[in-house]
């Protein structure tokens, strides 16, 4: 878990709370067999009235929606991120349930509530969701209205509304995938008076979007902007807003520098310069890196090193085994996924186009 400024956002890590953190669960008894004569009742509790989507600023896939529209369906509201690696791997989960559940009266509410700057920009926004292939209605909440009506603290976090408006179940954070989905059954069979289909998804996430491999997992959510870094080893410190030459050196596990000229800002570091490079020493099956081109329209190339040489067969999905990739949006970009064991190792990321943007090196 990663407490943000102002202490109102928090970003919850799977390898940080090692399960989910789950509020309000109680106990599902799921009706079998034919229709009941006394119609079912969930003990899920009621927590709160819905508070509805008021301050969006825009919304796809959807005109807006009002609780009143939704009344009579089961509501799950997802609040996410596009850059989030959290969210990321919680889409395939996500867009299964949506799918089987739809005809069954389920209605999917994503509500996108931005981290970073760039995440506020629709263009970005509308790429996600295609990228993502998000079918079902995103309220965008650029200014955290939604967010801070809901009283949500946390990404991913998710809460089901009855088909009266009620909210009855919170969960937070990667994994428990089969309890939020048994929530979501007991709902579905009191709305509609009788059983619902028992058995669970099981998508099949590719790329980024695949489960994370916590036995081999020793390092965590490192971001570079000066605002929440932690980890960084460059010699000369850090020069806050203003373009300055850094050099790496020996780096201890979990430890991050820059090399080249770079600006660091609240948020992000800027490649002033083509040739400067990022390295991290981490151990873990996968690292990701958010990053961009700095404008949009650009592209930036890369070359990523592991231990100094190609990454070979531990190459990630966004560069190939000689380590070339390009940078053609802001958005997390999967850099190395260990073949074999996760060992102990140095990633180098470097930029041989200037303007390029990191925000944060996540793990899997």
């Amino acid at each position: 878990m990663r407490l943000f400024e102002g202490a109102t956002m928090n970003r919850y890590s799977i390898a940080a709370l090692g399960c989910v953190a789950v509020l309000g669960v109680a106990a599902l008894s799921m009706p079998s067999g034919s229709r009941a004569a006394t119609p079912y009742r969930s003990s899920l509790p009621v927590q709160a009235a819905m508070p509805g989507f008021d301050g969006a600023t825009t919304w796809f896939n959807s005109a807006p929606l009002t609780p009143a529209q939704l009344r009579g369906k089961v509501v799950l509201v997802d609040f996410w991120t596009y850059s989030c690696i959290n969210c990321i791997r919680t889409v395939p989960y996500v867009r299964a349930w949506a799918d089987k559940y739809r005809a069954h009266g389920l209605t999917v509410v994503g509500v996108h509530s931005p981290e970073f700057r760039f995440e506020k920009d629709l263009t970005n926004v509308s790429a996600a969701v295609s990228r993502f292939k998000i079918d079902f209605p995103v309220a965008v909440d650029s200014d955290h209205r939604i967010w801070q009506a809901w009283g949500n603290n946390a990404w991913p976090a998710w809460y089901l509304v009855d088909a009266n408006g009620k909210i009855r179940y919170r969960q937070v954070g990667e994994g428990g995938y089969d309890k939020l989905e048994r929530a979501m059954q007991s709902l579905l069979a009191e709305a509609r008076g009788g059983p619902v289909d028992a058995t669970l998804v099981d998508p099949a996430g590719a790329a980024e979007q695949m489960a994370p491999d916590l036995r081999q997992l020793d390092s965590a959510e490192t971001y570079v902007g000066y605002r929440q870094a932690s980890g960084f080893n460059s010699p000369e410190g850090v020069r806050r807003d203003v373009a300055h030459q850094y050099s790496a050196g020996q780096l201890g596990l979990n430890q991050w520098a820059l090399s080249g000229r770079w600006t660091v800002n609240a948020e992000s570091a800027r490649a002033e310069l083509a040739g400067g490079a990022i390295a991290h020493q981490f151990r873990a099956r996968d690292l990701h890196l958010v990053m961009g081109p700095g404008q949009a329209g650009r592209t930036v190339r890369i070359k990523v090193s592991v231990d100094g040489r190609a990454p070979g067969a531990d190459h990630g999905a966004d560069i190939d085994a000689d380590g070339n990739g390009v940078v053609t949006a802001t958005r997390l970009y999967q850099l190395v996924r260990q073949s074999g064991s996760a060992l102990q190792r140095r990633v180098e990321i470097r930029f041989l186009d200037s303007g390029a943007e990191v925000y944060a090196f996540t793990f899997g």
